[in-house]
């Protein structure tokens, strides 16, 4: 059975330390940095599976070091803050985390969202050679479901994990309008309660990778008051 690599990065060493061990009990191999300029250092030289980042940090806080780490890299980021403000987890959302958990944490659901968030990149994964290709087209919007890649007029679009399971339940079901709520069942695999705004910023930084007006979009649409849907398109 593979390990799994977790980076932990937080000012606050006990913090790092026993979520460190936690994590170690779990099966996990872990790697731990105590600002963001030394876990962009860590990154590039070891094998990361999935990060968990605090916000508020000496040289580089958590949202720039999220910034970084999203210009190169798709793996899940997960953010650990004491801001419990709503806008907090919005702002973390929209600028490329998988999830965002709020201190206190309750540490078994820490461990089951990174157990989720792993489950959901690593299904990701290439097709095995030989597999025959399954490809979805809209337009100009297109989906291989067998190497798991989505490109806008023949030009490849970098998707996060969670981005990309959103897109294909879409691109799977064109014309069919899910709930806020069916979505984050569907793709989160959890029990959805107050998800609206979680689903509307990811939905919000696809159309940013897939439309050419995001604020006009053509193919991801709101059915405003029942949820979302992948328009049909044909020109």
């Amino acid at each position: 059975m593979e390990q799994y690599h977790i980076l932990v990065v937080d000012d606050d060493e006990q913090i790092v330390r026993s979520l460190s061990k936690l994590l170690e009990l779990e099966g996990y191999i872990v790697y731990q940095a105590f600002d963001g300029m030394a876990a962009l250092d860590i990154l590039m030289a070891r094998q990361v599976h999935l990060i968990l980042l605090d916000v508020m940090m000496p040289k580089l806080n958590g949202l720039s070091a999220l910034m970084k780490i999203r210009e190169q890299n798709n793996i899940p980021v997960i953010m650990l803050s004491a801001k419990t403000e709503e806008s907090d987890k919005v702002l973390g959302l929209s600028m490329g985390a998988d999830d965002y958990v709020t201190k206190p944490y309750n540490t078994a659901e820490l461990m089951a969202r990174i157990a989720s968030q792993l489950r959901r990149y690593f299904s990701l994964g290439a097709a095995k050679s030989g597999t025959k290709e399954h490809i979805i087209r809209n337009g100009g919007l297109e989906m291989n479901i067998s190497s798991k890649e989505v490109s806008v007029d023949g030009e490849t679009v970098r998707l996060t994990a969670t981005e990309y399971k959103i897109m294909e339940l879409l691109m799977t079901h064109i014309g069919h309008v899910f709930s806020a709520e069916e979505i984050y069942d569907r793709v989160w695999q959890e029990e959805a309660f107050g998800v609206e705004n979680t689903v509307m910023v990811h939905i919000r930084r696809i159309r940013e990778k897939i439309e050419i007006t995001p604020k006009n979009p053509k193919y991801l649409k709101v059915v405003w008051g029942i949820g979302y849907k992948m328009e049909k398109y044909d020109a």
